[in-house]
C-alpha cells in the first residue's frame, strides 16, 4: 500500500530497535522501512554480518532514509543498549530461565508507560538464523514472545520488527496513564547496571563464591538474570554498590583460641 503523504511532519523517537548480528541487508532495510511506517527512528546495529554500509539495505528501505541515516553500530549489545532503561528481547523459543513473557502488545504498553514514553526502552532481536542467546536474552528484564501457528512459528527478522512497531504505534490510546516510577526516582540505565554486575562478580571472584570455572558462567547468568527482573533505581545501584564496597572490607570474624 502507499499512501505517503511528504507534506505531513513525520513521527520520529519512540523505543530503540536494536538488531544483533543481523545476516542479510534486505532484512536490515526491510525493518527500518516498517519502523518508520510506525514512527520508530532509533535504530541500532550490532556486528552485522551483512556489512556497514549496505546497499541491499538502502534498497529495500525504500525511502526510509532517515532511520538509515541515524543507524549506530556497535561491537557489543551491551554497549548498544548502555543508555536504555528497560530492555526486551524477542524471542521465539522457550528460555531455561526465569523471565517474565508478554506479548508485543503488552510490551508497547509498559514501553508508553516509562516516565520517557518509550525513549528509554530497547527492543532486541537476534540474528535470522540463530535467534539471541541466552546471556543476551538475560540482559532484558522482559522477554517478548508472539504467538504463532505451532505447526508453523516462521517469522522473519523484519517481519517481527513491524510486529513490534505495529503495537508500539496503535497502542497509545489504551496505554496505562500511571508512571513506573515514582517522582524523584528513575530507573538504573543499563550502563549503570553492567557496571554493578561487573562489581559484584568481581567481588565474588574475591570471595571464592563460585565453586568451579565450570560452574561460573551458569552462576553468573542467574545472578544477572535476578537483577535485571528486579529493575532496580539509580539508588538502589548505588545502594548496593555501597554493600558490596562494605562487605568486602569486613574483617573476617577471629577464630577462637583455645586459652588452655
Amino acid at each position: 500500500m502507499a499512501g505517503t503523504d511528504r507534506t505531513q511532519a513525520s513521527l520520529s523517537g519512540g523505543p530503540a530497535i536494536v538488531l544483533v548480528r543481523a545476516q542479510l541487508g534486505e532484512n536490515i532495510g526491510v525493518a527500518a522501512r516498517a519502523m518508520l511506517n510506525f514512527g520508530l527512528t532509533d535504530l541500532r546495529l550490532v556486528r552485522p554480518k551483512a556489512g556497514w554500509p549496505n546497499v541491499k539495505a538502502l534498497n529495500a528501505a525504500s525511502g526510509a532514509d532517515e532511520v538509515l541515516a541515524r543507524v549506530r553500530i556497535f561491537d557489543r549489545v551491551e554497549e548498544a543498549v548502555a543508555d536504555l532503561r528497560y530492555l526486551f528481547a524477542a524471542t521465539a523459543r522457550d528460555r531455561d530461565m526465569v523471565k517474565p513473557v508478554v506479548s508485543a502488545h503488552g510490551a508497547a504498553q509498559f514501553m508508553r508507560a516509562t516516565d520517557g514514553a518509550g525513549s528509554d526502552c530497547g527492543v532486541l532481536f537476534g540474528p535470522e538464523r540463530t535467534g539471541l542467546t541466552n546471556e543476551e536474552v538475560a540482559l532484558a528484564e522482559r522477554v517478548i514472545m508472539i504467538p504463532l501457528n505451532p505447526a508453523f512459528a516462521s517469522l522473519n527478522l523484519a517481519q517481527a520488527v513491524i510486529l513490534v512497531a505495529y503495537e508500539w504505534f496503535t497502542v497509545a490510546d489504551d496505554a496505562p496513564h500511571e508512571r513506573l516510577r515514582q517522582k524523584g526516582t528513575r530507573a538504573a540505565t543499563k550502563d549503570e547496571l553492567f557496571n554493578f554486575f561487573g562489581h559484584l562478580e568481581t567481588a565474588l571472584d574475591g570471595a571464592g563464591f563460585f565453586p568451579t570455572e565450570t560452574m561460573r558462567p551458569h552462576m553468573v547468568l542467574n545472578l544477572r538474570n535476578l537483577f535485571a527482573r528486579a529493575e532496580l533505581t539509580e539508588q538502589e545501584v548505588q545502594t548496593l554498590h555501597g554493600v558490596i564496597e562494605r562487605l568486602s572490607r569486613a574483617r573476617p570474624p577471629e577464630a577462637d583460641s583455645d586459652t588452655g
